[in-house]
């Protein structure tokens, strides 16, 4: 009993858990999961929501241009316009 233990257990070490089959098609696992991993880290950074018009980094609408609608809207006349566009562009950074 224990030499058929100690054989089984020879020919595991030998042979690995395939038993001289080789691990074969699992070794096709490896690659095929980094190419999955990439292409699903891809789709998910494509369809973030930077991509979309708002969320990350500020590339959402900018103040300037919902300002601009207000005023096409007619919700402010061009005077408060013309004052609040002043304000913005003197807040923003010199580039």
């Amino acid at each position: 009993m224990l030499t058929a233990a100690l054989i089984q257990a020879q020919d595991a070490v030998a042979h690995g858990p395939w038993h001289g089959g080789g691990p074969g098609w699992l070794l096709l696992l490896v690659p095929l999961f980094w190419i999955g991993f990439f292409v699903l880290l891809a789709v998910f950074i494509r369809r973030g929501p930077r991509f979309r018009g708002g969320g990350w980094g500020g590339h959402g609408p900018s103040a300037e241009s919902t300002l601009a609608n207000r005023f096409a809207n007619g919700d402010i006349d061009e005077q408060e316009y013309r004052a609040r566009l002043e304000v913005l562009r003197a807040d923003q950074p010199r580039r």
